[in-house]
């Protein structure tokens, strides 16, 4: 725990927190024995990380009214940007959690590692007050404040995929779930975008909701308006792409 506690720059007094804060439920589960885990810890990080976040807002925002600050914090608190906190500190090598949960990429999972991330606020916090949890957080969640104040508006990658397949005339766009993973208990999944039956891109997410909004931000990427108005997709390296004529490139 030390490396942790050197990393975090924050030495705990009680370190029966720090190990609650580190075991995720899925070694109970696995061992069928009776084992605290970090999931009331969790519940309590949740709120300590908006206290601070919002804090942080309102005083970068001046002129922002509830609605846009609201929406600015939820990009905070995502699924998404805590997990990213918690790689900064190499959270996931550090969580005590069952073989199966490991061997299914747990460690590395967006879900587990921003439910460790709230929980290890929730630590600090009770170990050592609202000060010690504010700098673990405003630390580490600098660069993404940093990033609001360059992008302010929120990004919606489902709602821009659908403007752009919509101006280049009529179709079906259709979000498909191509696979679920993980136990029950913490399940991820893989959605995928169509347009007209032509798969347009893949992503993953925590939800059904992530996974659909990850694949549309892939569609996003990939997506080639061609000067002939066809609409195709960017071929990876080594692939062929189509011509304006109907014929292959000769690459």
């Amino acid at each position: 725990m030390e490396p942790l506690e050197a990393l975090i720059a924050y030495t705990f007094r009680d370190r029966a927190l720090l190990e609650e804060a580190l075991t995720h439920p899925s070694l109970a589960y696995e061992t069928q024995r009776s084992q605290v885990d970090n999931q009331r810890l969790e519940y309590l990080g949740d709120a300590v990380l908006e206290l601070i976040l919002s804090e942080q807002l309102f005083r970068s925002f001046a002129e922002g009214s509830e609605g846009v600050l609201t929406k600015l914090r939820a990009r905070l608190v995502s699924r998404a940007a805590l997990a990213k906190c918690a790689r900064r500190i190499h959270l996931g090598d550090y969580l005590r959690m069952g073989r199966g949960e490991e061997g299914s990429g747990g460690r590395e999972r967006d879900s587990t590692l921003a439910d460790a991330f709230e929980a290890l606020t929730a630590a600090i916090y009770l170990d050592g007050g609202l000060e010690a949890a504010r700098r673990l957080v405003e630390g580490l969640s600098r660069d993404a404040l940093e990033q609001l104040k360059a992008e302010p508006s929120e990004q919606n990658p489902k709602g821009q995929l659908q403007e752009i397949l919509q101006a280049r005339g009529p179709g079906s766009l259709r979000y498909v779930v191509l696979r679920e993973e993980g136990p029950d208990h913490r399940k991820s999944f893989v959605a995928g975008v169509e347009w007209n039956g032509q798969s347009l891109g893949e992503g993953g997410g925590g939800s059904k909701k992530e996974a659909e909004a990850a694949a549309a931000a892939a569609a996003l990427g990939g997506l080639v308006l061609a000067e002939w108005g066809s609409l195709t997709v960017c071929a990876k390296p080594g692939e062929e792409r189509g011509m304006p004529g109907g014929e292959p490139s000769q690459e």
